[in-house]
């Protein structure tokens, strides 16, 4: 680790890398303090960057602090066996649907123990894992989990049972995680320190808190305990035969009737709540039409992916949020944040069937930029100024400058959209749902 290579990775590729070749659990523990699996896991922890921990060290200094001979110390603390974690830091992140989810930040020191423990894990447990398990592992994605579930639907499944783990994470049973990991894991040392990073604790407030259930989401090791500990789901619904999609905590069961559905609920509540020692909100679990449910922010129409109205609505939400009046920042800036969610967005929801709800949007995402640019504008003289350097006829520049009309109307009106054309907001930099979509598809 004292010669990790602190030059900037080539690409963005933030996956989780795992060799393909297999690992013995008889010597992990060498296996993952090997200079090569470390040097591997520091390029990912800065590939994927994110926020200091409880320690306040940022990716940037990781480096100056390997040179200084402290990665030395920490590796001989960790070849002794006394090497404990720090805890982790918690913040709290809005739930798309309302509610807050809880994040644990690990150092970067720690993040980079966990990400070589995880690539050396990987190898071993991933070829076990069920083909219908889709999240955090390396070649699968979302997107191949809601097109399964599509085709399950084609094969006369119309009734979906949604099933929702209530506070996965924050629930995880240790000791059956570490039992279930005990399987096929031998090394006690790698065993004694991923237990330590399971009751590392967290920070909250400046308050320490100690941790005797759950796996802390934000630490690159939390995604592979979590399939690790769902794998005998997984199993048990292969055994029975049901045809289903899962994405972490995320699954859906596909059925061919309404009576079928709540007996297969019925039975994998009990299963999960007794095998598993996980809690279902049965608020949130349903029998319902493959219409009516909801799957990574998807649903599915006459056998067509499509937006679940809860995505459109957040989407529309941030919209409105990047676009607001008070945010107090310039529309070049603005232009940037908005088109960078607006790329990001449609490059994961863009599978949908989707076109001309894209084209509707776009459409109304541009009056939105121009109601920004408008209110930015301000003062009449200024409008006015703006509107005849943009080309518009003086007299129809002075109409709209001195209008009664809000913002929302006023960007409506001839003046602007001539003044503020598609052309022009393109080449300022705002990107197009539509433009997106036809890249995705053709």
């Amino acid at each position: 680790m004292s010669h990790l290579n602190t030059r900037m990775p080539n690409g963005n590729d933030t996956t989780q890398r795992a060799d393909s070749k297999p690992a013995f659990s008889s010597d992990l523990f060498e296996q993952f303090l090997s200079p090569a699996n470390l040097q591997q896991a520091w390029k990912q922890v800065r590939a994927n960057k994110g926020a200091a921990g409880v320690d306040g060290m940022t990716i940037e200094a990781f480096p100056a602090w390997v040179k200084s001979g402290e990665w030395d110390e920490v590796k001989d603390l960790l070849l002794s066996g006394r090497y404990y974690p720090q805890p982790v830091r918690r913040v709290e992140i809005d739930k798309p649907d309302g509610g807050k989810r809880l994040l644990g930040i690990p150092t970067v020191i720690d993040r980079v123990i966990q990400q070589a423990i995880a690539q050396v894990l990987t190898p071993i447990f991933d070829p076990t894992f069920s083909p219908n398990s889709f999240g955090f592992r390396p070649g699968r994605n979302g997107h191949q989990a809601v097109e399964q579930v599509q085709q399950i639907i084609k094969q006369k499944r119309r009734i979906a049972v949604d099933v929702d783990l209530s506070k996965f994470f924050d629930r995880v049973n240790h000791d059956l995680l570490m039992s279930l990991l005990s399987r096929r894991v031998h090394d006690k040392r790698l065993k004694q320190l991923i237990a330590r990073y399971l009751r590392a604790g967290f920070i909250d407030n400046q308050l320490f808190q100690e941790t005797r259930e759950g796996v802390p989401q934000g630490g690159p090791l939390s995604p592979l305990l979590a399939n690790i500990m769902l794998d005998p789901l997984d199993k048990e619904l292969e055994k029975r035969g049901h045809l289903f999609a899962r994405y972490a905590d995320d699954f859906i069961i596909l059925v061919k009737s309404q009576r079928a559905g709540e007996r297969v609920l019925k039975s994998i509540t009990r299963f999960i709540e007794d095998r598993l020692s996980l809690v279902i909100s049965t608020d949130k679990s349903q029998v319902v039409s493959v219409n009516e449910s909801k799957f990574l922010g998807f649903t599915f129409k006459n056998g067509r992916i499509k937006w679940h109205p809860k995505a459109l609505l957040k989407f529309k939400q941030r919209i409105r949020q990047l676009t607001n009046r008070n945010w107090g920042v310039s529309m070049r800036y603005q232009l940037f944040k908005t088109s960078q969610y607006i790329a990001g967005w449609i490059n994961y929801f863009g599978i949908a069937n989707c076109y001309q709800e894209c084209y509707e949007l776009d459409h109304w995402i541009r009056r939105r930029i121009r109601m920004a640019y408008w209110r930015q504008w301000r003062k009449p003289r200024t409008k006015v100024r703006n509107l005849i350097r943009l080309g518009v006829r003086v007299q129809a520049a002075v109409a709209c400058g001195i209008t009664s009309k809000g913002p929302w109307r006023s960007s409506k009106t001839p003046g602007i959209n001539q003044a503020l054309s598609d052309e022009y907001l393109k080449k300022a930099g705002l990107v197009s749902l539509r433009d997106g979509w036809i890249k995705l598809h053709y």
